[in-house]
């Protein structure tokens, strides 16, 4: 596989986990604990939905078929996205919400961080843009984090429940194949192992300040390659998320 390619589907792998978290945040509109937490929600679904569209734009333009951003959210199928597992598990209490938030939060910081050296400029500039909004989100999640664990015996198992729940889909975030490889090697891309390291060491000072052990995790996968398959989830987020443009095909606004 080439750089432009390679480039492609990395630039998929972040749009598609930024617009299928933005989808599942959505959902909590309405459902949050209180109203200033329900319209924190709902920004941080704005932010992430508007990451992935300049990531599948600019995705779109690297693959030079004519497809838009919004062919590739909405007219492709539960086998050809590319999120990452984690994003996809649908919301079951507040709790939940906040942990899968939170995990995935220091996860973007530093893969933001560390594509804002990548050699392609592009992919550097828009690095730089979405960092600023990765920072917020993770204070917000991580004070939540620290606020459940030190809060009420009922919060502190629910937050404790929900990590040993998503816990497992942690090592496929840091999982490479031989083309995010070669993009490392090039300067393309965040060498994985060192976010990894990164991630456990900011994610195990949030857990000491809430309070909390943090769970036993397998290695993380290097090399081994990202797994196609979707859990279940997926294919029933995608039928609601992509309704409309299917029941009327090119429908304009």
């Amino acid at each position: 596989m080439d750089n432009k390619s390679a480039i492609f589907q990395y630039c998929l792998r972040l749009g598609d986990t930024n617009l299928i978290l933005g989808h599942r945040l959505s959902e909590m509109c309405s459902r949050a604990p209180f109203l200033e937490e329900d319209i924190a929600l709902a920004n941080l679904a704005l932010d992430h939905i508007g990451q992935a569209e300049v990531l599948l734009q600019y995705a779109a333009q690297i693959e030079g078929r004519a497809r838009t951003e919004d062919d590739l959210a909405y007219l492709r199928p539960e086998w050809e996205f590319r999120n990452c597992l984690l994003a996809e598990q649908p919301n079951t209490d507040f709790a939940f919400v906040i942990a899968r938030q939170f995990l995935l939060d220091v996860f973007q910081c530093l893969v933001y961080g560390g594509l804002q050296q990548s050699a392609d400029a592009t992919l550097g500039g828009m690095a730089s843009r979405f960092l600023k909004e990765a920072n917020y989100h993770r204070r917000h999640s991580g004070a939540w984090v620290v606020r459940l664990g030190q809060g009420t015996d009922e919060s502190r198992a629910r937050i404790e429940r929900a990590f040993g729940e998503l816990w497992k889909f942690v090592p496929e975030l840091f999982a490479t194949d031989s083309a995010e490889i070669a993009l490392t090697a090039t300067g393309f891309v965040p060498n994985m192992a060192e976010v990894f390291q990164n991630w456990e060491t900011a994610v195990g000072k949030v857990f000491a300040q809430a309070g909390l052990a943090v769970p036993a995790m397998p290695p993380a996968a290097f090399g081994k390659g990202k797994p196609v398959a979707h859990t279940e989830h997926l294919g029933h987020l995608l039928a609601e998320m992509q309704f409309l443009q299917r029941a009327f095909p090119g429908a304009k606004w």
